[in-house]
């Protein structure tokens, strides 16, 4: 009875606090789809949107996720789980800046789950110089600074039968975030890492690169390794109350699913300056980029050739449960003709594609949709569509243009599925037509640093994923993933051939040694398909601390045998305040 009234109590005073709560400025939750997926499930048991959250925009400001689990704890309507309890004490805990001192609210049990047990309480009145805050290293918080510093490491060792050595990986880094005068927010990561991961990673890897990393040096006599800087950083401020402006390197995510047909964050960092406007059901956002055109012609003066991208998002919560999202991009460069940035993509609230015919230029355009369906607190639906540079009398004809460009998502989640608590379900497929996110050359595919702004595969497939989520005890969670993927490939020998699949590659060369204006179907080409299955076991040691012990298949079935491998990866790794690479492709 009275542990029961004092839940209460905490949960009420927590409710007080959130309607006292005051605008400033929040950094946002690096990219993790593990953590993301606890705030999905959240939002779904709760079976509708909260107010100026849009979970197809990401990342998540730190304010906005604390806000959601307010909204939970104030409306007390909820059907939680224990674990459900557990994940609002995590997240609350992570950004334990924006709950106004009331971060858990069973604070005496997630320190038990949060700490190793290493550090004793502090005397009465006393504070830890160190891990103050389970989340942090050290912290400082008042009105002149929030500042939240932590180190990052990521280590495995494993094997890959492709592979006489070990695999093995050493990242270490640190991590330091916060606000000034609670009006600008700031971010800085970096890591220095070093390694030998799978046969198929390595070969996955565009050259001199590393899937979603920037500059990759190949180390080892064999050149089996790699070594790489991992950084981001940005600045982020409100000029006005429902504006939001975010400048930096990092990764922008729009979409729900696993994958992104839009804009995922499977490439590596780039610069960008992003603006976010709020207005009750609407966000509106403005992304300005700065990329690299990895193209070997592309070279100037020693330096990387640059390209450049302008989207916008438009995302509506239509009702309490359904949100629609409408897309437009265009990937330019300008290093022949003007040079710089294209001034006539700075216009925030104009249509691309006018300007684009406006200033005669032949820029790639991509336009497309996204939406996000709540059902009966138990489930979601989502889907993508994205449509590039097609032409209007062969679109539903039947001829199968070369010209019919697309892309489709759909997917959904299942929570506690079938009445199991804490088992989560996701199913989703991905399909993009052949030569799709191509272009006439590396300024204006949908590429950079030599990798796919969307979806890894490129163009030219059919994939099916399919993914389990179990939360078994408060430590210990398991993760299973399936992928199903049918290609279409350039063949490796004989003569050249584009077959669609490769975005890096110029479409104009589609019609060399073979017909590539109409009949063009998905699939076509060197068929090879992927069978990737993947579990993994993560144990919680502490807060952001876990150990993983992961084992995974990965069989690619061709007729050309080049293309056709087999791996059988394990792994034990341990890692703190860092994502687990999935490496899923």
């Amino acid at each position: 009875m009275y542990q029961g009234f004092t839940h209460f109590l905490r949960i009420s005073f927590i409710v007080l606090i959130s309607l006292s709560y005051t605008c400033a400025q929040s950094s946002f939750i690096p990219f993790n789809d593990d953590y993301y997926h606890l705030i999905d499930r959240l939002e779904i048991k709760r079976g509708k949107f909260s107010d100026g959250f849009h979970s197809n925009v990401k990342p998540f400001e730190r304010k906005a996720v604390v806000a959601l689990t307010d909204s939970i704890l104030k409306e007390g309507t909820v059907d939680l789980t224990r674990r459900d309890w557990e994940i609002i004490d995590y997240l609350r805990e992570d950004s334990w800046e924006w709950t106004q001192g009331m971060t858990s609210t069973d604070s005496a049990q997630y320190n038990k789950l949060a700490r190793l047990g290493w550090f004793k309480s502090p005397p009465p009145g006393k504070k830890r110089k160190f891990f103050d805050h389970p989340a942090d290293l050290y912290s400082v918080h008042n009105k002149d600074l929030d500042l939240h510093f932590n180190f990052t490491t990521n280590n495995f060792i494993g094997k890959d039968d492709n592979y006489n050595s070990r695999l093995w990986l050493t990242g270490r880094g640190i991590e330091i975030r916060g606000m000034i005068n609670e009006k600008l927010g700031f971010y800085t990561f970096v890591s220095d890492n070093q390694g030998r991961f799978p046969r198929y990673v390595r070969n996955f890897s565009p050259e001199y690169s590393f899937p979603g990393e920037g500059l990759a040096k190949l180390t080892g006599k064999d050149t089996s390794g790699v070594d790489f800087l991992s950084a981001r950083g940005y600045i982020t401020f409100k000029p006005l109350k429902s504006i939001n402006v975010k400048f930096g390197h990092d990764y922008n995510v729009f979409g729900s699913g696993y994958r992104s047909l839009i804009l995922s964050d499977n490439s590596s960092p780039y610069l960008f300056l992003r603006l976010d406007t709020q207005l009750g059901r609407f966000r509106y956002t403005n992304l300005w980029t700065s990329m690299i055109n990895s193209e070997g012609s592309a070279w100037r003066e020693n330096l990387r050739g640059k390209k450049f991208a302008a989207i916008h998002h438009l995302s509506i919560n239509l009702s309490d449960r359904f949100n629609f999202g409408i897309f437009e991009a265009e990937v330019f460069n300008r290093d022949t003709v003007g040079g710089g940035y294209d001034l006539n993509y700075l216009n925030p609230i104009i249509f691309y594609r006018y300007v684009e015919s406006y200033i005669g230029s032949q820029d790639n355009a991509l336009l497309g949709f996204d939406f996000r369906w709540l059902i009966g607190k138990k489930a979601s639906v989502y889907g993508q569509f994205v449509l590039d540079e097609f032409l209007t009398k062969y679109l539903f004809n039947g001829s199968k243009s070369w010209t019919n460009k697309y892309s489709l998502q759909l997917g959904g989640k299942y929570v506690d599925a079938f009445g199991i608590p804490n088992l989560d379900l996701q199913a989703e497929y991905n399909m993009v037509r052949p030569y799709t996110y191509s272009h006439k050359d590396g300024g204006r595919n949908y590429m950079h640093y030599g990798q796919a702004l969307a979806h890894p595969l490129g163009a030219n497939f059919r994939e099916y994923i399919g993914i389990l989520r179990y939360k078994a005890t408060p430590r210990l969670s398991v993760y299973g993933t399936v992928m199903l993927a049918h290609q279409g490939k350039d063949p490796t020998s004989g003569p050249y051939m584009n077959f669609g699949g490769n975005i890096a590659e110029n479409y104009d060369a589609r019609n060399l040694n073979r017909e590539g204006d109409l009949n063009q179907k998905t699939l076509q080409g060197i068929k090879a398909s992927t069978l990737f299955t993947d579990l993994r076991l993560s144990y919680s040691l502490a807060h952001n601390l876990f150990l993983d012990g992961r084992y995974l298949i990965r069989k690619i079935t061709s007729v050309d045998p080049k293309v056709a491998a087999d791996a059988n990866v394990f792994s034990i790794a341990i890692r703190y305040n860092m994502a687990y690479r999935q490496q899923t492709f």
